[in-house]
């Protein structure tokens, strides 16, 4: 065998070695494991430095342990050196910083007047970039922070003299740009702009910050300057596309990845079903992925590998390090300490204090929120579990990456959780290895979004002409209308003026769907907790909710939704609450409509969906209810954006070949547990969650006159994830009936037609019927152009 044959074989037997060590104490025919996939090495390819690197930046780098570059580092910095604007997209631990470094750090060392900004999505990777240039020690770049945390007293510091100022978005929304003229200096002599884990910007989110960069290059233009820009990402459908989206710029894309791999073993884990606890309507229901978790790391941890779980939440990922630590306990005492869990709401010094334990083997095990997902480096790991799809492949990809970094093989298993999606993944492998990551959705031109950033943009410069363009054009130019209407702006001859002496930056949630937030505030003490956006206040901060902070557990006391604030008390019951909701939509506009000459009608276009939480249910972590207990809140109303099929009544009653056979009384199920079961497939082609998006059924809409589903999107406006599941629309319903065939049940489980967010209490589901509806809409596929 050749040396790279030896290689290859031991780390497949590394990865398998841990697999089989986990499944030790499981008889074969009870093995969760349903599939195990093997993952070939990869090799380095290396470039050259660039010869107009300056000698001491790459002596500083050398120092660090880079002795050559990777292809892909030196193909992007020639890029962005030459003035183009770039993306790069490779893979977790693929050495993206070093391709924006070399070309920033070079041109500040070659014009001592040049400035950088460092844009991310979270102050920890900022910070952790932060340190990264500092410690090359390059003399005359004083790179420096500016976000929340950074002290007033150090804030003018930084304005007057830092040449890389590392911040984020919301910083940039609410502390730079409405006080741009303090910041002239560095808008002047602005050479770059760099937007890190840009994969992380879409739906609403990504919307906003696409015209928050809309709004930053008008404000550098204003004072001279015209930066690059070069973006980092995971891997990426079409990331070209997504730069030009966000910067408002032709991007080049950099995708071959040159840097080495190790093997990798990818399990898919499906938890078994529990034969003493059933959950709605006597549902069975499986083990959660928490707890399987658990037990993985624990057996991980007597084997010495090191490791990250994954794990959806702040509480779960708490809960998965306590359920190993206490099997730990009761095998290897001595063990229990080197489990920990790491997230957000940890101080900066006890996150590093936990890296590096982990990275010198003192922790051999992590379980962490999706907080070392982005850019964090912690490298060399023997395993990763991932507890619960994460909502996209580039995440799933982008934390499988954690392992394998050292060229010696390593385990990934993917635990499943009680969810249609979840469970579909891990029944048809190919869903996860033979399918291309997705490409981000996002919608610069949502009214609900440009709508308010038009007045920032005004409040910052007066829009003309240029600017309209540049924001959109005719859709622009429609909001700047309305604004106008509104007295908020002014009209002159060159333009338009903001008339307001309150600036309207405060109104605008990045994070969120416009609006102004609830604020979460503890009754006792008066410490505001967090935040909500307006949409999702009734259903996260009700009376009675509980409601999860850096990994404390608080009971809503009261709403008040005149003034924005949710009143809590600390208190750790031993239940969750789920809200219940009841819903109508109607249809405002058909955008695109499709009909067969059989009596199926496929649609996209806009709704209105009006919305009511009646209730909410107190489950146990079990899953088991306790009761469901009523509220008394208004109703409130979203316009936004739908994909909608309509049948026929004699689609849906025929016996006929081509008909569902159907009797009446079977309708409303039958269309409920299929709407179910596609809004929990539809993240496999938009990239959206469950959370995201939500949906209608009903046997007659007043507006089609038939039986239609209808699923939408959950933000003002649409965020785009409609619009992608319409384009997809057979292959989307294709797999949703998949996935609620290949479901072991028999007459429907949270794996596969029931949902965690329906405001009916699943009732009624009728899962055969879904599959008979289903069967119906697969057999009218046409690829008619639709109009």
């Amino acid at each position: 065998m050749s040396s790279t044959g030896q290689e290859r074989a031991r780390g497949a037997r590394g990865g398998n070695r841990l697999l089989d060590r986990v499944l030790a104490a499981t008889p074969p025919e009870d093995s969760p494991v349903r599939h195990v996939e093997h993952l070939p090495r990869r090799p380095a390819r290396h470039g050259e430095w660039p010869e107009w690197a300056p000698r001491r930046l790459v002596t500083a780098l050398r120092s660090r342990g880079t002795e050559r570059p990777w292809s892909h580092q030196v193909h992007a910095a020639e890029l962005a050196h030459r003035g183009n604007n770039v993306v790069i997209a490779t893979g977790t631990a693929s050495g993206k910083s070093l391709a924006y470094q070399l070309p920033v750090l070079s041109h500040l060392d070659g014009d001592s007047r040049a400035t950088a900004l460092y844009l991310a999505p979270t102050k920890a990777l900022g910070a952790d970039q932060l340190r990264s240039v500092t410690e090359l020690d390059l003399s005359g770049v004083r790179p420096a922070t500016y976000d929340g945390d950074t002290p007033d007293t150090e804030r003018d510091w930084v304005r007057a003299h830092s040449r890389w100022v590392f911040s984020n978005p919301d910083m940039l929304h609410h502390g730079i740009l409405p006080r741009h003229s303090r910041w002239s200096r560095f808008f002047r002599n602005l050479s770059y702009v760099v937007v890190d884990e840009c994969h992380t910007y879409r739906g609403v989110f990504g919307s906003h910050i696409a015209l928050l960069l809309r709004r930053l290059r008008r404000v550098a233009e204003h004072y001279g300057s015209r930066p690059v820009f070069v973006l980092a990402s995971a891997t990426v459908a079409e990331p070209a596309e997504l730069g030009s989206t966000l910067t408002g710029r032709t991007c080049r894309a950099v995708t071959e990845d040159g840097s080495p791999r190790g093997d990798r073993t990818v399990a898919l884990w499906e938890p078994p079903l529990l034969e003493e606890v059933t959950g709605e309507n006597g549902a069975p229901i499986r083990r959660s992925a928490g707890a399987e978790t658990a037990r993985i790391m624990s057996d991980l941890v007597i084997e010495s590998a090191r490791c990250l779980a994954f794990v959806r939440s702040r509480a779960g990922a708490e809960l998965a390090a306590l359920g190993a630590r206490r099997s730990l306990e009761e095998v290897a005492p001595r063990l229990a300490r080197r489990v920990a869990a790491y997230r957000g709401g940890y101080l900066p010094e006890q996150r590093r204090e936990l890296e590096r334990a982990l990275l010198s083997g003192d922790l051999l095990a992590l379980a962490t929120t999706n907080a070392l997902e982005l850019g964090v480096d912690i490298s060399g790991l023997d395993a990763v579990v991932v507890a619960g799809y994460p909502g996209t492949l580039a995440s799933l990809w982008q934390q499988a990456g954690r392992a394998g970094r050292e060229g010696e093989g390593a385990l990934v298993v993917f635990v499943a959780r009680d969810d249609p999606l979840d469970t579909y993944l891990v029944n048809n492998p190919g869903a996860v290895f033979d399918r291309p990551v997705e490409t981000t959705v996002l919608d610069p031109g949502n009214p609900h979004v440009l709508r308010p950033h038009l007045a920032c943009a005004a409040a910052e410069l007066p829009l003309d002409e240029q600017a309209l363009h540049e924001f959109g054009g005719e859709a622009a130019r429609e909001n700047v209308a309305a604004l106008t209407g509104a007295g908020q702006l002014r009209a002159r001859r060159n333009g338009w003026y903001w008339t307001d002496r309150q600036r309207p930056h405060r109104s605008v949630e990045l994070r969120g769907s416009g609006g102004e937030p609830t604020a979460v505030v503890e009754s006792d003490s008066g410490r505001l907790l967090g935040t909500v956006d307006q949409e999702s206040a009734h259903g996260l901060v009700h009376p009675g909710a509980v409601y999860l902070h850096q990994g404390e557990s608080f009971v809503v006391d009261e709403l008040d939704l005149d003034e924005g604030i949710a009143l809590v008390h600390a208190e750790d019951p031993e239940w969750n609450t789920s809200p219940r909701e009841e819903t109508d939509i109607a249809v405002l506009r058909t955008l695109r409509r499709h009909r067969t000459p059989n009596g199926l009608s496929t649609n996209l276009g806009e709704v209105e969906v009006t919305s009511r939480v009646t209730g909410y249910l107190r489950r146990l972590p079990s899953g088991e209810v306790l009761d469901q207990r009523p509220l008394d809140l208004p109703e409130r109303s979203l316009a936004t954006r739908a994909v909608w099929y309509s049948l026929d009544e004699e689609l849906l009653l025929s016996s006929a070949p081509g008909g569902a056979g159907l009797d009446p009384a079977r309708v409303p199920g039958a269309l409920h547990a299929a709407e179910h079961a596609a809004i929990g497939l539809l993240p496999l082609f938009a990239t959206c969650d469950r959370w995201d998006i939500g949906g209608v059924s009903t046997a007659l809409h007043s507006d089609t006159g038939e039986a239609t589903v209808f699923v939408h999107d959950g933000h003002p406006g649409g965020a785009g994830f409609a619009d992608r599941g319409f384009a997809a629309l057979f292959p989307w319903l294709a797999a949703t009936r998949e996935a609620i065939v290949a479901c072991d049940c028999s007459a429907g489980c949270p794996s596969c037609v029931q949902s965690p967010k329906c405001g009916n209490g699943n009732e009624p589901l009728d899962k055969a019927g879904a599959i008979a509806v289903l069967d119906v809409v697969l057999a009218e596929r046409t690829d008619t152009p639709t109009s």
